[in-house]
């Protein structure tokens, strides 16, 4: 799953305007105009596509942290690797998504997932009982997302 992907599906599903995103990354300190926005959110098949970094990703999580939550006092840098784990983790505190929450998001995508399961997602990578999580995990969970947060997921994104 591309990172365009996940900016996409997510910005569906939560109803995202262009606007928004655009205060999401000023808010991560990251400027990004209109046209650019466009691009990043289009298929990679359609002319003007611009291929969606994981540090523009991660600015994108991280606005959106600081404008659901708050700004952070520090001043972290996004990893230029962000893992699927890590998406998780930014949407889950963002949104504020408690592990009941989750569950019932996969649950939404017909996906039955074990508490133990769903914890071993967000361990540290070194832990014991630590999981990659998946592109088909991420992908069934913004379906879910979709599914809760606009009552349909069968719109293709």
């Amino acid at each position: 799953m591309t990172h365009n992907d996940i900016l996409r599906r997510f910005r569906y599903a939560l109803d995202i305007s262009n606007t928004t995103m655009l205060e999401i990354f000023r808010l991560s300190q990251y400027e990004i105009d209109t046209a650019t926005l466009l691009n990043l959110l289009k298929k990679d098949v359609e002319p003007g596509f611009l291929e969606c970094s994981a540090n523009v990703l991660g600015h994108f999580l991280d606005g959106l942290i600081a404008l659901k939550r708050g700004p952070r006092e520090t001043t972290e840098q996004t990893a230029p690797e962000l893992t699927n784990n890590e998406i998780l983790k930014k949407i889950r505190i963002a949104l504020e998504l408690k592990e009941e929450d989750l569950l019932a998001i996969m649950k939404c995508a017909n996906v039955a997932i074990s508490k133990s399961e769903l914890s071993a997602l967000f361990r540290g990578k070194g832990q014991k009982n630590y999981k990659v999580c998946g592109d088909q995990f991420l992908r069934n969970f913004l379906q879910g997302l979709t599914i809760r947060y606009r009552g349909s997921g069968n719109r293709e994104v």
